[in-house]
């Protein structure tokens, strides 16, 4: 084959071990076969958090929760961080906490992480992927818009954006 065929065939590999790691990623991390939906009761999760204290959903009772699942190798993930740090810094005296689930990943790689791109709302380690699980997130980032009353309003899979944070929150908060 000639060398003028290489950067083709090296796109087309990329491209290809790019899809069979999304379908690999997205079984891995539940499918879609949670119980969150829409206008049900957010599922509570007990995970680990940064500061090596159990939490759950209760404790943020009577509160909106921006739910976020994530991964530091997720490039839509990480390009997502500063606008749901933003969104906590802006909401935050409102009753609005911004949480984010690392989904698969150890404490030190995340707190490096946590530190490197310079957010502060509470993050929690699903090491073992249940709370993923239950929540049926597939793929990463999925962010779940929790009510005051603890059930789940609205659900956006993909990368967020300011305006779209913004819009669900004042939605939530009855602006």
């Amino acid at each position: 084959m000639s060398t003028a065929h290489k950067p083709i065939q090296v796109i087309i590999l990329v491209l290809l071990l790019m899809l069979g790691g999304y379908a690999i990623a997205s079984s891995a991390f539940g499918g879609g076969g949670g119980t969150a939906r829409e206008g049900a009761k957010a599922p509570d999760l007990r995970l680990s958090g940064l500061d090596g204290k159990p939490h759950s959903l209760e404790e943020y009772k009577n509160q909106v929760v921006v739910l976020n699942f994530w991964g530091s190798w997720c490039a839509p993930c990480v390009k997502e961080m500063p606008v749901l740090q933003a969104g906590w810094e802006k909401y935050r005296e409102h009753g609005v906490v911004v949480v984010g689930v690392n989904v698969g990943e150890d404490q030190v790689t995340v707190g490096d992480f946590v530190k490197q791109v310079g957010i502060d709302f509470p993050v929690l380690l699903d090491q073992g992927r249940n709370a993923a699980g239950s929540y049926g997130v597939s793929p990463l980032p999925t962010t779940f818009f929790i009510n005051k009353k603890g059930k789940v309003e609205n659900i956006h899979i993909g990368q967020l954006d300011r305006i779209m944070l913004d819009a669900q929150i004042r939605e939530l908060l009855g602006d």
